[in-house]
């Protein structure tokens, strides 16, 4: 009589068939920033659902409203309802904020790989280029680059990925630098296939996950400066409903009106919080130095 001893598929351990999601699970605050993000964005999809009223409609005789059953977090000075106004912001500034630093990182990786790759005079230019551009604050950089484009939101979101490229340039250029000495990058070299795709095929796949931690880390602070620019008149303009924005108008009215710039500015800490405490966890599972 033969026994079978080998496990069946429902005792194996969970974590062999998703060892992603069994990490993601052992790091509450990893979670808890994905929820946050997840409500975010499941109320800025479903705005139109949610509420009733027009983000950029002028409402002259319910200006100031404060909160209510019928405006949750009170109108502003032209009677605009502010809760409608940060769902349709939240599409603006989480997009933003992920387009930003997505961009930023793809160029950015290619930059670095080919520095790190070809090496001598053209990894010295593109460093001491990146070098200069480092050189100066982040903020200052940014909100220089914007008012010499112009006040719009293109034109901030063009600025605030200029000065996030040196970020990315350098990580991948490092990775770079070490895996065009690995054999596998030698024996194509040797067998003759052009350097594109080696960079392609073998350094930039390679590459890619410090730089994945990275824009993880970073969206949080691209909203930020989104925000900033906003703020400071260099970002989206009037009416659009766009936080730094509305924070900045509202913050004249705070001894008044409360409401106004504070739940804005709850909502981008929220979405701020939200980033960075996924960033973390995905760096914690990404990268093996981080676990011990």
């Amino acid at each position: 009589m033969s026994v079978n001893l080998e496990p069946q598929p429902a005792t194996l351990p969970r974590r062999r068939f998703n060892p992603f999601w069994y990490k993601l699970k052992k790091n509450p605050l990893t979670l808890l920033g994905l929820s946050l993000l997840l409500i975010l964005l499941l109320l800025s999809v479903f705005a139109p659902l949610i509420t009733p009223y027009d983000p950029t409609k002028i409402n002259i005789v319910e200006r100031f409203a404060p909160p209510s059953s019928t405006h949750w977090f009170g109108t502003d000075e032209v009677g605009r309802d502010i809760f409608t106004r940060i769902l349709y912001g939240a599409r603006l500034s989480l997009g933003v904020g992920v387009a930003v630093v997505c961009t930023a990182g793809l160029i950015g990786t290619v930059i670095g790989c080919i520095s790190g790759y070809f090496g001598g005079r053209l990894d010295q230019l593109i460093m001491r280029l990146m070098d200069m551009v480092l050189a100066f604050p982040s903020l200052v950089l940014a909100m220089a680059l914007a008012a010499t484009l112009g006040p719009n939101l293109v034109n901030a979101m063009i600025a605030i990925a200029i000065v996030k490229i040196p970020v990315y340039v350098r990580l991948a250029r490092a990775e770079a630098l070490a895996l065009r000495e690995k054999l596998f990058v030698k024996a194509a070299v040797t067998f003759g296939i052009p350097s594109w795709r080696i960079i392609l095929r073998h350094i930039i796949p390679n590459a890619v996950s410090p730089v994945v931690i990275q824009v993880t880390l970073d969206i949080g602070d691209a909203i930020l400066l989104v925000a900033t620019l906003g703020f400071l008149g260099l970002g989206a303009q009037p009416p659009t409903p766009e936080w730094g924005a509305m924070i900045s108008i509202g913050w004249k009215y705070l001894l008044d009106y409360w409401w106004y710039p504070t739940f804005p500015g709850l909502a981008l800490f929220l979405a701020s919080c939200g980033f960075n405490l996924i960033g973390d966890g995905i760096r914690d599972i990404l990268d093996p130095k981080a676990n011990r």
